[in-house]
């Protein structure tokens, strides 16, 4: 195991931690954990890209330790109410359709290859920053009531773009799919 799969393994396990954390309203801590994901997330990329040490693994890792790390924070930070739980719903769908539909493309073409989409890469570093955000929010012990207009507008914001780039991003994976299928039901 390569380093930088070793930066994502750490990344992976660090989940369970920040999920207790945030659900033991130790917010300071759930912020600096994040904020070291995020860190890790670069570094173990930068270190794959520049040094040649990219690997099968790593290109599973990688996404299931990204994955796991936002869908733990936004499953806790929902459940202890500092995200609305539509939203929660929203951006946990939307990986069961990406997840599902990879698995789905993968048994029908045995191609493991997915081209990740521009607005998911713009959903993924706006759900980054509303996380970050939120949870610099609750680090800072500040109540929504309490806090300066400008946070609130921020953080409202960033909601709502996490809302429509997440469902942007499921349905352009639904068509890209269901374009690919029906371009192999087409095929001899």
């Amino acid at each position: 195991m390569n380093l930088p799969n070793l930066i994502s393994l750490a990344r992976l396990l660090s989940v369970p931690l920040l999920v207790w954390a945030i659900l033991a309203a130790k917010m300071e801590l759930a912020f600096w954990l994040f904020v070291a994901a995020g860190i890790s997330d670069a570094v173990d990329g930068f270190i794959a890209k520049h040094f040649g040490a990219t690997s099968a693994l790593g290109k599973y890792l990688d996404p299931l330790a990204d994955k796991a790390l936002l869908l733990g924070v936004y499953v806790t930070l929902g459940n202890a109410g500092y995200l609305p739980t539509w939203l929660v719903i929203l951006v946990v769908f939307r990986e069961v359709i990406i997840i599902g539909g990879a698995i789905l493309i993968l048994m029908l073409t045995e191609e493991a290859k997915i081209e990740t989409l521009r607005i998911s890469k713009i959903n993924t570093a706006a759900q980054i920053l509303l996380a970050a955000v939120i949870l610099a929010i609750a680090a800072m012990e500040l109540k929504e009531g309490e806090l300066p207009w400008m946070q609130v507008y921020i953080a409202w914001g960033l909601t709502y773009l996490v809302a429509v780039t997440t469902f942007l991003s499921g349905a352009g994976y639904i068509v890209k799919w269901g374009r690919k299928a029906e371009s192999m039901e087409d095929s001899p």
